[in-house]
């Protein structure tokens, strides 16, 4: 039913937007906590500004994937998704570390929750992190990809495994959904 896909669409994009905005009112208030950012409006901005250069680089991969490499057929959907996954972890990567370099201080000092000690730290550590979550959600997109689709060896093991029965099947599925959890949970 048309109805009811329009109506998960939407469910899922007020989640996605809802986690979003979540994470970047808890970034701000991070921000405000530092006692070296706190008056520095544009540091406190940062996490505004990668969420500006994510909509940013996510336009141009929509780009990528209408006028430099569209999707002519069916065999063409996964390499096109490939290539946006891979070319916005790129763009986010480089984007992290100018608007970093951009926004934040040399080195400034945030207190830890854990034991409210302070930590000094660097525009070029906040970049790494920022780009090392970039890099993880890659890996997890990949391994997913790799576990889900029929063009690899996981899911075409699976449709074999089919023809020997039901319980085979689930117990083979189970097995496989246990197994691409690995990578994605370390």
């Amino acid at each position: 039913n048309v109805g009811d896909n329009v109506g998960d669409v939407a469910g899922m994009s007020s989640d996605l937007f809802g986690s979003l905005a979540e994470s970047t009112c808890a970034s701000l208030v991070l921000a405000t906590s530092a006692s070296d950012l706190d008056t520095n409006f544009t540091a406190v901005c940062f996490p505004l500004a990668l969420s500006t250069a994510g909509a940013l680089i996510c336009l141009i991969a929509s780009f990528l994937a209408t006028h430099i490499k569209p999707v002519k057929n069916n065999n063409d959907v996964e390499p096109v998704l490939k290539l946006q996954l891979i070319s916005t972890t790129i763009l986010a990567t480089i984007g992290s570390f100018i608007i970093a370099a951009l926004t934040l201080p040399s080195s400034f000092t945030v207190i830890t929750c854990a034991t409210q000690s302070k930590l000094t730290v660097t525009w070029y550590g906040a970049a790494i992190c920022v780009a090392g979550g970039c890099i993880v959600g890659l890996l997890i997109g990949l391994v997913t990809e790799f576990y889900t689709s029929h063009s690899f060896e996981p899911v075409r093991e699976c449709a074999r495994s089919c023809k020997q029965g039901a319980a085979v099947n689930v117990i083979y599925g189970l097995a496989l959904g246990y197994k691409s959890a690995i990578i994605p949970v370390f």
